[in-house]
């Protein structure tokens, strides 16, 4: 906990090394400065459970949504598998997500339900990545299998700056149709429509009930700004608190430069982990 407030980081990443692209080293070293997320792995490049329980600790997280992903043409294939040690040393912290590749995956839907019964508590979609439409008609059963099952589905939006993204496919307005062909669905949007789509991914949350806005990668001081075109309490009612671990200088620092955004404490309260664990009640 933080100065009282319960923290569910939703967006961490804790692959192996060796299966990432030098990008992704680059990325987390631009990104997090003399953050020491490098303390917790190993010299042959695994996460030390103990070590990275006991980092997320000292930051005051409480919960934390570890992301697999599986997009060869940016960063790597980062199985869910290399996440199961984390869970098993602390299943109260730690949490899976799933994640799933129609080019890599099928039946995709047969991949994503294997990985939710590994115990997902969400499914990630990386069409950035993989070059993929998140409306595209063979996610349609995924979709309706998450439904099905009541778990949420996160999805990049907005730009990436891995060599073999495309950032055409990080266009929240893809989604316009997927998010009333299943309202009973709820959707995450990553970043929040980070670089040019912040307005259409804070329209859209604003207008759909099942639409969400994760703040990872998006500095909190500047949250003002990206959104200054809406009312930024209102807004940050649909918000759920992400870092998009180890590429941020401090998971602490950013909650208590949220707690410094005047935002009422009701307001806070659901950033900071209530709207995760109302996407996700298992958190609690």
């Amino acid at each position: 906990m933080i100065e009282g407030h319960f923290v569910v980081d939703a967006h961490v990443h804790t692959p192996r090394l060796p299966t990432l692209k030098p990008a992704w080293l680059q990325w987390a070293h631009d990104f997090a400065g003399t953050y020491p997320w490098r303390s917790v792995y190993s010299e042959d490049g695994s996460v030390v459970p103990a070590a990275m329980d006991e980092l997320m600790e000292s930051e005051g997280v409480d919960r934390v949504l570890l992301f697999c992903e599986y997009s060869p043409r940016a960063t790597g294939i980062q199985p869910i598998e290399d996440n199961l040690p984390l869970v098993e040393f602390n299943p109260d912290r730690f949490r899976l997500v799933a994640n799933v590749n129609p080019y890599l995956h099928h039946p995709a839907v047969s991949e994503v339900s294997r990985q939710l019964d590994l115990g997902a508590v969400a499914l990630k979609i990386h069409p950035v990545h993989g070059a993929f439409s998140p409306a595209d008609k063979e996610l349609y059963p995924v979709y309706q299998l998450c439904a099905e099952r009541g778990v949420p589905v996160i999805l990049h939006s907005g730009t990436s700056s891995f060599p073999g993204s495309r950032t055409s496919f990080g266009n929240p307005e893809l989604m316009s149709d997927v998010v009333e062909d299943f309202p009973a669905l709820q959707f995450v949007f990553a970043h929040g429509g980070r670089g040019w789509w912040y307005d259409v991914a804070a329209f859209l949350a604003l207008a759909r009930e099942n639409v969400w806005l994760d703040l990872a990668g998006l500095p909190p001081k500047k949250l003002p700004e990206y959104y200054r075109r809406f009312d930024l309490a209102r807004l940050a009612g649909k918000f759920v608190f992400g870092t998009d671990w180890p590429g941020v200088p401090s998971v602490a620092g950013n909650v208590r430069t949220l707690l410094g955004l005047g935002l009422p404490d009701e307001v806070l309260t659901g950033v900071l982990s209530g709207n995760a664990i109302k996407l996700m009640p298992s958190l609690a």
